[in-house]
């Protein structure tokens, strides 16, 4: 379960280099932020942002902005960040809803959802990540080649987020049930702490990419 009440973290988070306190601001200048061209590419609910960092770490040619609305949660993202200090990575907190505020057109790369909420009641269908809702989010601020990768154990919510695929528009360009023993599509594979928690007891996990 998720800590979400850790006194004082709003205001660490408003005080840390590490968190962008107004993103909106950034919207279409996020290579100025980071002060180079390389792509950028966003996980959107990154949690304690081990994944993100950890793919940081692995691509320093890329820039990473991990995006979580849980100011507690953001909080041990953020010391783990000054322990590690990677020049690549910052992290923004806010709701998910509003992304198309924060990023231009065509300005992310790549954008990743690891182990999203749910949301099993029906009428929450389209709070979902993957929900047709945020696919077309995700389809104005992605570049015309760009993917969407999504990650889970939840077998309903990964049934649900297969079938939003095709009536947004999108396609699946690879999927898999069972990814620790899909050799090709866990090449590389970074995992998440929800991910590894997940695996050790035997759940497998599903992943697709898609594009449009």
């Amino acid at each position: 379960m998720r800590l979400r009440n850790v006194p004082g973290s709003r205001e660490v988070i408003a005080e840390s280099k590490y968190a962008v306190s107004e993103p909106e601001k950034n919207k279409g200048i996020w290579k100025e932020y980071f002060g180079n061209d390389n792509p950028i590419r966003i996980e959107i609910g990154m949690g304690k942002g081990r994944f993100i960092m950890d793919q940081a770490e692995l691509n320093p040619d890329v820039n990473y902005i991990g995006i979580e609305k849980y100011s507690s949660v953001l909080l041990r993202a953020i010391q783990k960040e000054e322990e590690r200090q990677l020049p690549n990575v910052c992290f923004i907190r806010m709701e998910a809803e509003t992304i198309t505020e924060v990023f231009d057109k065509g300005e992310v790369d790549r954008i990743y959802l690891n182990f999203s909420d749910p949301w099993p009641k029906d009428r929450h269908a389209k709070r979902r990540l993957p929900s047709r809702e945020f696919l077309r989010r995700y389809d104005e601020i992605l570049k015309k080649d760009g993917v969407v990768e999504f990650k889970t154990d939840n077998v309903d919510l990964f049934a649900f987020a297969l079938e939003e695929v095709e009536p947004a528009g999108w396609k699946l360009d690879a999927v898999t049930h069972d990814l620790h023993n899909d050799s090709v599509m866990n090449e590389g594979n970074v995992m998440t702490e929800y991910e590894e928690k997940f695996s050790s007891k035997g759940n497998p996990i599903c992943k697709y990419i898609i594009s449009r």
